[in-house]
């Protein structure tokens, strides 16, 4: 006899799934089993009656580990987005497994990121967020790392109160969204409560140097179980990576560290990264992403 797959999957299928009647055809194996562990809907459009009758179904599902629901919103006007994106979320809270989910390419803005907050701020067992090219921008970027901030309190209190099975926030998948340096104040605090963190992929967000700095020294500085840092296609200059060259000892554990792209300085900048990483205290270190920094034979 055949074991029943723990994976479901409708990914990349590209169904306009409007209304609850929907369901029947396309999540009949959510109705028959609840083992799934990973559930994969991204690459469809899901509107608000749908995902109401869906929610059910997830919160079924006491084993799912992980989800991906990116691109999930494709042709939707902004004011169908919340409700559907709230039943999703309250579906999950409940699922104490569940620690890693993919939000990316959905709008995420100031206007449809409220119920995402929402989740961000209760769900204990997340360990690893991925939020890639959802528009947020530095406001609601902000609003995203403030949730995450009373995540950490959260994840503590539960400690406290005796649950040994609380994970810590590992991976922070912060991409293409315009966070700013305006909301770098609000991720330091985050990263000062997340320490254990070990992947921070936060690339081409417009981040300028001032930004750079606050996020390394303020934030970053005490994560030192931090194995992968992407930080490409930000403006850092001699600002930045001197802040960046002064954190490296503090990382022992870093295996890839990507500042490609980010105007380093071929004099100054470069010059501080190369002699910091040259003393050879990383020596964890396996990939170094530097192109496109005006590095040249001088």
């Amino acid at each position: 006899m055949s074991t029943p797959s723990t994976t479901f999957s409708l990914e990349g299928r590209g169904l306009k799934l409007d209304n609850s009647s929907d369901t029947d055809p396309h999540t009949g194996p959510l109705s028959s089993s609840q083992s799934h562990t990973h559930i994969n809907l991204s690459g469809n459009t899901l509107g608000a009656p749908f995902c109401s009758a869906l929610g059910p179904l997830l919160s079924a599902q006491t084993s799912l580990t992980s989800i991906n629901i990116a691109d999930i919103f494709t042709s939707r006007l902004l004011s169908e987005i919340p409700p559907a994106l709230s039943s999703l979320l309250t579906s999950l809270l409940p699922l104490q497994h569940l620690q890693t989910i993919d939000l990316s390419d959905n709008a995420f803005g100031l206007k449809t990121q409220a119920p995402l907050v929402d989740f961000l701020k209760q769900h204990i067992p997340l360990r690893h967020l991925i939020l890639n090219n959802n528009g947020l921008g530095p406001e609601a970027g902000t609003h995203i790392a403030d949730a995450l901030s009373d995540l950490a309190d959260r994840k503590s209190e539960a400690i406290q109160n005796g649950n040994k099975d609380v994970p810590n926030l590992e991976t922070v998948v912060c991409g293409r969204n315009r966070l700013e340096t305006g909301s770098m104040k609000a991720w330091s605090r985050t990263f000062t409560k997340h320490s254990h963190v070990k992947v921070v992929k936060m690339v081409q967000n417009g981040i300028r140097q001032p930004g750079i700095e606050v996020l390394l020294r303020q934030g970053l500085k005490g994560c030192e179980e931090i194995e992968i840092l992407d930080l490409q296609d930000n403006t850092f200059t001699h600002i930045g990576a001197e802040a960046l060259a002064s954190m490296l000892p503090g990382w022992p554990q870093l295996r890839e560290l990507g500042v490609g792209d980010s105007l380093l300085g071929r004099k100054r900048g470069m010059g501080m990264l190369c002699a910091a990483l040259g003393k050879g205290e990383n020596t964890a270190l396996r990939v170094l992403r530097l192109q496109y920094n005006e590095i040249d034979s001088r």
